[in-house]
């Protein structure tokens, strides 16, 4: 039977990912956001020693389009490209998918969870996916794990609820548990922290609402399915609201984790969070 080993938040800052390819990663501004991830580096590889990663991110327009734009979509293929998002296309290789159990996951989201998925045999991913998977996983000369992406709409309103999302996380969870394989899988959520890149509040960052949010996330996560889109947005900015992603990987553990790693960086316009959960189960 499959299990989930663990649960990983994460924010997605493009600039993150051009950064790693540029090589900054010992510059002083950079330093401390990456060096937070080599503890989780080698926890994932000594200890948790994931074969496949479900990332819950959101495209941006890159992928989709506005005019087709999921509520919720997952891939279901061998293989992912990289996409182009305007910078050229990144030196990476493909995403490597495990299709089998991408379409274990759907048929059991939709045949027994009633969720209404969007099923891509074919997508090409960019930042959202791949920053987290720069930061946690190896990719010379191929990624060190398989990955089952599932995009989800933080864009283009109507868009799901926090509580969705939660829901979301917990019927992933029995659908990986019905897998009948033996595979270790850590979900990650991704997006935010605090930040807004447009409008009147342009730059705005709230650290210590993301640390709360931190907090919350580990000890009382019904308290942030409560929130609503606009109570989100307004404490921690408009783009924040991609926080409800990390609600689909709390959803998929059980309501006691205890926490690994944890930290918190804050160097721009966009607090960068990082958390790391286990069951206390386990």
């Amino acid at each position: 039977m499959a299990r989930i080993a663990a649960g990983i938040g994460a924010s997605h800052v493009p600039s993150v990912g051009q950064a790693f390819d540029r090589g900054k990663q010992e510059t002083p501004e950079w330093k401390p956001l990456f060096d937070a991830y080599r503890p989780v580096q080698s926890w994932l590889a000594d200890d948790i020693k994931p074969d496949v990663a479900i990332i819950v991110y959101n495209d941006h327009a890159c992928d989709f389009s506005f005019d087709k734009y999921p509520t919720f979509a997952v891939g279901a293929a061998d293989s992912y490209a990289i996409a182009d998002e305007g910078f050229g296309i990144r030196p990476l290789p493909p995403v490597r998918g495990n299709a089998e159990l991408s379409w274990h996951l759907c048929r059991h989201l939709i045949y027994e969870e009633e969720f209404d998925i969007t099923v891509c045999q074919k997508m090409a991913v960019e930042h959202g996916l791949l920053v987290p998977m720069n930061l946690c996983f190896d990719h010379r000369p191929d990624w060190n794990i398989e990955v089952v992406p599932i995009q989800v709409n933080v864009l283009q309103h109507p868009l799901p609820t926090a509580a969705r999302c939660f829901k979301l996380g917990q019927a992933l969870r029995r659908a990986i548990e019905a897998y009948p394989k033996d595979l270790n899988v850590v979900v990650i959520g991704t997006g935010g922290m605090s930040h807004q890149l447009h409008g009147e509040r342009f730059g705005y960052m709230n650290a210590r609402w993301d640390e709360w949010f931190l907090d919350t996330i580990e000890t009382d996560p019904a308290a942030l399915c409560g929130m609503t889109h606009h109570e989100l947005m307004k404490s921690a900015g408009a783009e924040a609201v991609e926080l409800i992603m990390w609600l689909t990987m709390r959803g998929a553990l059980t309501p006691a984790v205890r926490c690994q790693h944890r930290h918190y960086y804050a160097p721009m316009t966009t607090g960068m969070g990082l958390i790391t959960l286990q069951d206390q189960i386990q």
